[in-house]
């Protein structure tokens, strides 16, 4: 009777952490159980990062009615847009680790700085981005080895995607401050608003219905553009109104150079990190398509899926930052490097159970997003083989976002660099070509290359030089 009574107690705890946790905590990350911590943080950060992956699937679900040079438009734009996410990741990462280092040194005042800097910077990069890609969208399709037909329907797709970059970086770092302040679930609520919003006016916007135009695959990027802009309207609104945690007043809204200069600087590192895996992608989508848009087609509904998975991970892995951040903050780095260890467990965990279903059962998981039979086979093995790396992936995420968390963004930069310059790229080029795998090739080395990273990752973070990281 009294382990019956133990089980259940336990079952009410996790049921009403649970709660706490969509809610929004005012937990003190730095002490207590790190348990609890990691649950309360990593659990709004999940179904944020589900929720921000949803833009991704629901685009890819109506797109692909649309044909192959549709899904193959949304492809390769993404494949460019993912250079803006590598800039939006390096600013927010910097963001993080500042917002978290002042909240668990108790200095709100100095968090609430950062992240006015933080937007201040992200505003002039996105203006710097967006002007030139929204004008010369059709030419950028055609460096990327897009054929005359995608090029003449897709050039509204990529203007409003690239042009519309402002939405997508805000939306970032504004998640990004309320994450290093530990206030996951108000990213996370903002979220769940500018996804309402996406998935009813995508099919409106792409097919006609009701009074909307009919526009394509250019409602798509529409769709999308509209919620985020929503999005960060709110949490503009958020960030002004304030939380326990943090809270932006009138007067905090002017430029702090000191701030902003050590923001920039960790950035940069921060966006070169994110710069070369993003750039990778871009490599790799150039070989895929030598092989015709199908294999286009199917390498972006397989990589759609899979970022379906990876950005819950990524949300975990947010958690391990915001942990490290506030914790070397506070004088904890035992605690901060055991809640590294412990939520990678946890990560593996999942990314291996979901990466067994995706070995099995590749094909009806495709079939959802097309019908096309040569897209099936070739998105259905890009789907299984890259799951093979899940486990490796899986322990890479939290180590590289526990480096940036501390503020020492140098050292994922360089496992970038030598992984995915260096082996996954010639890795898959000698795959697909001289060894005739064709696309196979590029799938294979990209689980080649996640595995030999983790391993590089665990190695330089046992050595604990990001305890000694000053932000």
């Amino acid at each position: 009777m009294e382990a019956i009574s133990t089980a259940a107690q336990t079952q009410r705890s996790l049921w009403s952490s649970l709660v706490e946790a969509v809610r929004g905590s005012h937990q003190d990350y730095t002490a207590g159980s790190l348990n609890r911590a990691i649950l309360l943080l990593a659990v709004p950060m999940v179904l944020e990062m589900v929720l921000e992956s949803l833009f991704a699937v629901v685009d890819v679900f109506w797109v692909g009615r649309l044909g192959a040079n549709a899904v193959a438009t949304v492809g390769l734009t993404e494949s460019m847009l993912s250079l803006v996410f590598a800039v939006g990741m390096g600013l927010s990462l910097s963001t993080t680790a500042m917002v978290a280092r002042r909240i668990g040194e108790k200095d709100p005042e100095g968090a609430a700085v950062a992240g006015v800097q933080a937007i201040a910077l992200g505003l002039i990069v996105s203006l710097a981005i967006g002007l030139p890609c929204f004008y010369f969208a059709p030419r950028l399709l055609q460096l990327m080895g897009a054929s005359p037909e995608i090029v003449a329907t897709g050039s509204g797709y990529t203007r409003i995607c690239l042009g519309g970059s402002c939405a997508v970086l805000l939306l970032f770092l504004n998640n990004a401050i309320f994450r290093g302040a530990g206030d996951a679930a108000i990213a996370m609520r903002l979220l769940w608003v500018s996804n309402i919003i996406n998935l009813v006016l995508d099919p409106c916007l792409i097919f006609g219905w009701g009074p909307f135009p009919r526009m394509g695959v250019t409602g798509a990027a529409l769709a999308t553009f509209t919620g985020r802009s929503i999005g960060v309207s709110y949490q503009f609104y958020r960030l002004l109104k304030g939380t326990e945690r943090i809270r932006i007043l009138t007067r905090q809204l002017r430029l702090h150079f000191d701030v902003l200069w050590r923001l920039v600087r960790v950035s940069l590192t921060g966006i070169l990190q994110f710069a070369i895996a993003h750039t990778s992608w871009i490599g790799l989508v150039r070989i895929v398509s030598i092989f015709g848009s199908a294999a286009v087609a199917g390498y972006t509904i397989a990589i759609r899926i899979v970022i379906f998975v990876i950005l819950p991970s990524w949300g975990l892995s947010n958690a391990a930052a915001t942990l490290v951040g506030q914790n070397l903050g506070a004088g904890h780095p035992e605690r901060a490097e055991k809640a590294v260890w412990r939520t990678g467990l946890y990560n593996v965990i999942f990314l291996g159970a979901v990466g067994l279903i995706f070995v099995l059962f590749p094909v009806p998981i495709v079939r959802l997003f097309t019908h096309d039979p040569e897209v099936v086979r070739l998105g259905a093995a890009c789907l299984r083989i890259i799951s093979y790396g899940n486990l490796g992936y899986a322990y890479f995420m939290v180590m590289m976002q526990a480096f940036n968390g501390a503020g020492d963004t140098i050292t994922p930069t360089v496992v970038n660099f030598f992984g995915f310059w260096l082996l996954e790229i010639p890795l898959a080029y000698g795959l697909a070509i001289p060894l005739h795998m064709r696309s196979n090739g590029v799938f294979v080395s990209i689980a080649i290359a996640e595995s030999a990273m983790a391993g590089a990752s665990a190695i330089l973070f046992k050595q604990g030089r990001w305890k000694r990281q000053r932000i």
